[in-house]
């Protein structure tokens, strides 16, 4: 901002058409608006209060053991002729539980294999690829819709004061994705990574993974309150003048829509508290604020993440250097007759190999996306289209990556079975599903 401020650089506004001026950071007005703002940038900056909201719902039930206890009744209850498919699409579910999932399902995977006489690593691979290379993708709304939308509607708002990108924008994709991962990676499985791995010589010690009496009823008396509470919004809807559909009656843009992370927050409220109460986590009214706060405690790394994050955006847009940046990125762009879809696969390959160094989905996109949004809103695109590509690129090579938190933790998961199992050996099993994955997902895309 100094340089470009010193050298007085402008572009004109693809909008307005108004003249926007570089403005150095470093002066007067510059150091105010650092001291002014550093509060509300990080207080008012629109992800924070989405995901700490959901996290108080989603992080009550994780708590409990709610996700943890569906997913094994899922996986273990599963006919064995589409095992490989459940396990790979329960993994894709399980990013609801947000990285629990990591620790969860493909251990349990490797179990479940291990008892129908298959290879143990190839379940631990299904499970790892749906959890970790298909962990954006999901039919439910998760923390990560909430968080991605609101970076983008933060810094959308440098080109388009009034564009809004919601938690539900990528839903359509995301849940159609759900399904074709969990069919490529079972096929991928079953066709490629268990026939290399070939017959499991190990020492066999299948421990029980059925779920206790207790965890049983609870999860029936569990269903029935999700039951009631889906039941109770959807007779809401179908009421006349119902509050939560539009004045015409429709669903578009109504309150259902724009008030999506309460109505999940309630859900998985009701659902966790029902869980802990049946299982005796939860024996007073007190010990749910205690078990929200433990939920809460998880996500330290993050709201440090967002106060940076918060500044940093709020500094970028301040000094219009993104718009600067994404008209003359924009004019190169269309200079050098990239302007069509080719364009956004060459992003997706990017973020691809920027996520191989940079684990964090959040902090990945905060560096990106104020150079990328506003280029291609210049172009035309919907910021929510670009949010959409980033995710692709992403989440595909979560898995192949040394520096990914869970890498060890797997590694430590597949040495029960594998003594000499190493780096090479994990990043060989996971990088047939991060090519069929990749490829798979931009042919959706497109």
């Amino acid at each position: 901002s100094f340089v470009l401020g010193t050298m007085q650089a402008s572009v004109l506004h693809p909008n307005t058409g108004e003249e926007v001026a570089v403005k150095n950071l470093l002066s007067k007005d510059g150091i105010r608006y650092i001291l002014s703002n550093t509060l509300t940038n990080f207080t008012g900056f629109a992800p924070l209060g989405l995901v700490l909201t959901m996290m108080l719902g989603i992080g009550l039930a994780e708590k409990v053991g709610l996700f943890s206890s569906l997913m094994t009744k899922a996986i273990t209850k599963t006919p064995k002729r589409i095992v490989t498919f459940m396990v790979v699409f329960i993994g894709i579910l399980g990013n609801i539980a947000s990285d629990a999932a990591f620790v969860v399902i493909p251990p349990l995977a490797a179990l479940v294999f291990l008892s129908l006489g298959r290879h143990p690593l190839a379940g631990l691979a299904a499970g790892l690829a749906g959890a970790g290379i298909g962990f954006t993708a999901n039919i439910l709304i998760a923390g990560t819709d909430a968080l991605l939308s609101g970076i983008s509607t933060e810094i959308a708002k440098s080109i388009d004061p009034n564009m809004v990108v919601t938690p539900l924008d990528n839903w359509f994709f995301m849940s159609a994705s759900t399904l074709l991962l969990a069919i490529l990676g079972a096929v991928v499985t079953e066709k490629f990574v268990e026939p290399r791995l070939g017959t499991y010589k190990g020492e066999k010690q299948i421990e029980s993974t059925e779920l206790s009496p207790v965890e049983n009823r609870a999860l029936r008396h569990t269903g029935i309150a999700a039951a009631l509470y889906i039941g109770a919004i959807i007779t809401l809807m179908l009421i006349p003048n119902s509050p939560l559909l539009n004045d015409d009656g429709t669903i578009l843009r109504s309150p259902f829509l724009s008030g999506i992370v309460p109505i999940l927050f309630a859900f998985f409220l009701i659902t966790g508290i029902t869980y802990g109460v049946s299982v005796g986590k939860i024996k007073t009214t007190a010990d749910i604020p205690t078990i929200m706060a433990d939920a809460i405690k998880d996500l330290s790394g993050y709201i440090v993440l967002i106060f940076m994050i918060g500044q940093f955006i709020g500094y970028f847009n301040w000094t219009n250097i993104a718009t600067w940046m994404a008209v003359h990125l924009a004019d190169f762009l269309t200079m050098i007759n990239l302007t069509n879809i080719f364009a956004i696969i060459l992003f997706i390959m990017l973020v691809a190999i920027l996520s191989l160094f940079i684990i964090s989905g959040s902090a990945l996109w905060s560096l990106v996306a104020p150079i990328f949004v506003p280029t291609f809103m210049v172009l035309g695109y919907h910021p929510a289209f670009i949010q959409l590509a980033y995710r692709i690129g992403e989440s595909s090579t979560n898995m192949v990556t040394p520096l990914n938190t869970y890498f060890a933790i797997i590694l430590g998961f597949m040495q029960v079975y594998n003594k000499r199992a190493g780096i090479g050996t994990l990043m060989a099993l996971m990088i047939p599903y991060t090519i069929v994955f990749l490829i798979a997902w931009i042919i959706l895309m497109l």
